[in-house]
């Protein structure tokens, strides 16, 4: 098309990548700019030989692809229709040093039956601790709508606020941990309104229930190598290990991108799809973006503590009864353990040649001081506890990744959070860093967030947007929600405002 407009794309994780696919989809010229030599962000992945020889894909650790991130589904189905590389986990126990142990595996996908059937079968609640519940403060945890759900709970953070609720410790501990800590930050620094948002996303909000499925292939071979042919097949620039560094208005009125090899790009729009340190950087050093406000919410953002992931290749396989995923609470800073010989081709390959396994570790939220000796040491101890027979295991060899670039969502930020357009209608913002007034969180928040950047420089542009998913963002049942306007905390007036276009699950 003669007018075909021109978009560089800032960083090549689920964001970007989400971006990039949309824009090209619609006829849009697409540079993908990435600093580093791979695509993946936080999901990358990367060659790296071991001490017997063998060349295996290190990543920066474990995910969960729930059957609840819907826009996450969609784009991996342009490259995997039947999305036959991601493979169900059966169960994944929840299990506490006391012994106590949680599952998931024959719970209803439905509310409000998963709720109360997962309440029945628990170990961990009893009709005396339930009694003891805080009915009213708990009532927000049942009807949740975003953004309003901030402007209640914001204020608070997690763990206060499961304590306010009187949950019994040892299903707060199992449960409401799991999910606060999977946003990498100690539940004393996220706020309330984003575990009880996770709440209603995995649980009460929608029916695919709380099981997950994970990757077959290592996360290159499964996503980003084939989403890559899918963007030059598109005509996208892919432009790997070539950082971003500054973006100015250029004199032909649009913007340029200068890269770190003092060479550029011209284009007609910017997708900003980079983590919270590349962002404040690109914005520090481009006067051009943005206003004095917008700037000063961006110089804000925070990331979560450090965490770490320990990958241990071990000479013996661990007890055929364990689980691929377990979580854990009460083992020190042990947060969970993964076996990945149970489900990833290239693990079970090495173990099946050795007669070992592949063990992954994760430490969250570890503290700025951790060191990786004394950590790693702290996690391997606490692994001897979870799976005796590992303490008899050599170890051929080992890596450790330790991270600190996941955003923070502190009590009180969600009104400063910037969100997906910016005060320059050509640039927009994408990644799990930015506002989504939808019940989305995660790798599912970022590529809807990268789905809603793209929407926008196309609805400017007058071309096809795309559907954007959700599911509901309300409470399920009438009841409940009468319950909550009659008995529950006070509720602000919710300002009307552009919302994004979504089909509700």
């Amino acid at each position: 098309m003669p007018d075909r407009p021109h978009a560089a794309v800032i960083g090549g994780g689920l964001a970007g990548v989400a971006a990039a696919v949309a824009l090209a989809e619609r006829g849009v010229k697409v540079t993908l700019l990435e600093r580093e030599p791979y695509l993946g962000g936080r999901l990358a992945g990367w060659s790296t030989r071991l001490r017997d020889g063998s060349t295996v894909t290190m990543t920066r650790g474990f995910h969960a692809f729930f059957r609840q991130y819907y826009n996450l589904r969609a784009l991996l189905t342009r490259v995997d229709p039947e999305l036959r590389w991601l493979v169900p986990l059966p169960d994944y126990p929840l299990v506490h040093a006391d012994g106590t142990r949680d599952g998931f595996t024959r719970i209803p996908r439905t509310p409000p039956w998963n709720a109360l059937a997962f309440a029945a079968r628990s170990p961990t609640f009893s009709w005396r601790e339930l009694s003891r519940v805080n009915v009213r403060a708990a009532l927000p945890m049942l009807n949740v709508s975003v953004p309003e759900i901030y402007q209640r709970l914001d204020h608070e953070d997690a763990l206060s606020f499961l304590d306010r609720v009187r949950f019994p410790a040892a299903a707060r501990d199992l449960a409401f941990s799991v999910f606060s800590r999977s946003f990498f930050a100690d539940p004393r620094q996220l706020s309330a309104a984003e575990l009880v948002t996770m709440f209603h996303l995995y649980f009460l909000g929608s029916s695919e229930g709380l099981l997950f499925d994970v990757p077959a292939r290592p996360f290159p071979h499964a996503l980003w190598e084939p989403l890559a042919a899918y963007l030059e097949n598109l005509g996208a620039e892919l432009r790997l290990g070539t950082p971003a560094r500054v973006v100015h208005r250029s004199a032909r009125g649009g913007l340029r991108v200068l890269t770190g090899y003092a060479d550029g790009v011209d284009v007609d729009a910017v997708v900003l799809a980079t983590d919270v340190r590349g962002l404040r950087e690109i914005v520090a050093a481009s006067p051009d973006l943005g206003d004095a406000a917008w700037r000063a919410r961006i110089d804000t953002l925070a990331c979560a503590p450090p965490f770490l992931v320990v990958r241990l290749w071990l000479d013996r396989p661990v007890a055929p009864e364990r689980p691929a995923f377990v979580g854990t609470a009460g083992f020190g800073r042990l947060d969970n353990v993964s076996v990945l010989d149970r489900y990833e081709d290239e693990a079970h390959a090495w173990a099946a040649r050795t007669g070992g396994s592949v063990v992954e570790l994760h430490a969250y939220a570890v503290g700025e001081d951790a060191a990786v000796d004394a950590l790693r040491k702290e996690l391997v101890d606490q692994l001897y506890r979870v799976f005796p027979e590992t303490r008899e295991a050599r170890v051929v060899d080992e890596r450790h990744e330790l991270r600190a670039d996941c955003p923070l969502f502190p009590p009180g930020g969600f009104a400063d959070r910037p969100g997906v357009t910016t005060p320059d209608p050509a640039v927009v913002l994408a990644g799990d860093l930015a506002r989504v007034d939808l019940p989305v969180a995660l790798m599912e928040r970022a590529v809807t967030s990268g789905l809603l950047a793209a929407n926008h420089l196309l609805d400017g542009w007058g071309r096809p947007t795309h559907p954007v998913w959700s599911v509901p963002n309300t409470g399920r049942w009438g009841v409940l929600r009468w319950l909550d306007r009659a008995l529950g905390l006070p509720r602000p007036e919710v300002q009307p405002g552009q919302r994004p276009e979504v089909r509700s699950s």
